[in-house]
């Protein structure tokens, strides 16, 4: 549905997307997903038309869209203050655009209603603007948008003035609604678990450029770079070197020792410096040694995080300055065991636990 080829944009002499190339399928939930100044409203901007391309080409559905201003374009758009027009109520505001089609008024009607009911609103249509709650008027604003039919919705950090609970709960409904009409949606956000929930498919950018591509679980599990794997979720990363071990590589950790790869060595070679991660939550931690054979590491509780139902330890070891994260559920009961500052513990790992990158 999107083909973004060797696009650019230049500020002038400020590159703020470089090169960047792109297919997003018919149907398909893509996010794009990076900190502020990445590139990524700029990207987004660039498909709606409402900045020019530097370079490259811009398709939707096959069509070149160098010329094609923004309203003729097969997009609509939902931006993050919604855009509600505060003088109209909910059915003005979501007719908005058909009302200049010139539709008959019962068709007019009916469709409004259609929507009203598909972002679970029946009966809000005489509401004002002004007695609308901030998750009501975004589903305002995605009826207007979805009223229009678009091939593609754009979507700028729409939720992002929303509180925690409701923005998790428009994101269900979101992902359910794009499910339901089965057209593009193309999202822009700094909120890497909202990238998570909603996507078929995340793009990473960084400095005006697509770092990586991949499904959810791809980034979370196989980021290609420390850039990508500390920016999605958190990670542990240890400063390694490959060695030689008989006919494998293994590599020399600081703070864990000798560790096999599980085929990730590929290409590497004896003496290379590398960088080995693992995710807080691929570490158990235990207050007694695991039996003979297991990898682990004994370390001391620096600081302890609460968070609920899971906390965050940071154990010490030796001979590294950074404390590791653990993630692990908050022990209540007869299976409590201390685990406050100063506690020595055990940390051990499955053989799939590491990811081994190369430095930046």
């Amino acid at each position: 549905m999107i083909s973004i080829r060797k696009v650019s944009k230049s500020f002038g002499t400020v590159r703020a997307v470089q090169d960047v190339s792109l297919e997003i399928g018919a149907g398909e939930f893509f996010s794009l997903l990076g900190a502020s100044g990445s590139g990524k409203t700029t990207l987004l901007r660039m498909i709606a038309g409402f900045e020019a391309v530097s370079d490259g080409t811009i398709l939707i559905d096959g069509q070149e869209m160098q010329d094609a201003p923004p309203h003729l374009r097969p997009i609509n758009m939902v931006f993050q203050n919604y855009a509600i027009f505060p003088h109209l109520n909910v059915h003005d505001n979501i007719a908005y655009g058909l009302a200049r089609q010139k539709l008959p008024r019962a068709e007019l009607t009916r469709r409004v209603e259609a929507m009203l009911e598909m972002i679970a609103l029946p009966g809000y249509g005489a509401r004002r603007a002004s007695q609308l709650s901030g998750g009501q008027m975004q589903r305002v604003a995605l009826a207007r948008a979805l009223i229009m039919q678009p091939k593609v919705l754009l979507l700028d950090e729409p939720l992002g003035a929303l509180d925690k609970q409701l923005r998790e709960q428009m994101q269900l409904e979101l992902r359910g609604l794009q499910q339901r009409l089965g057209i593009t949606f193309i999202l822009v956000t700094h909120d890497q678990e909202e990238a998570l929930t909603l996507s078929d498919r995340v793009a990473v950018m960084a400095n005006g450029a697509v770092i990586q591509v991949d499904t959810p679980s791809g980034l979370y599990d196989r980021p290609h770079s420390r850039q990508v794997a500390s920016f999605v979720g958190t990670m542990n990363f240890f400063d390694a070197r490959m060695r030689n071990h008989g006919d494998d590589l293994i590599a020399d950790v600081d703070g864990l020792g000798a560790q096999p790869l599980n085929g990730q060595a590929m290409g590497r070679s004896d003496g290379q410096k590398v960088l080995v991660a693992i995710r807080p939550e691929a570490i158990v931690v235990s207050s007694v040694p695991p039996p003979a054979g297991q990898p682990s590491v004994e370390g001391t509780v620096r600081a302890r995080q609460y968070l609920g139902g899971r906390q965050i330890l940071h154990v010490g070891l030796t001979g590294r300055t950074e404390p590791v994260a653990v993630a692990t559920f908050a022990r209540r009961g007869v299976d409590a065991w201390d685990q406050s500052e100063g506690r020595p513990v055990w940390l051990t790992w499955g053989d799939d636990a590491l990811t081994l990158l190369t430095p930046d």
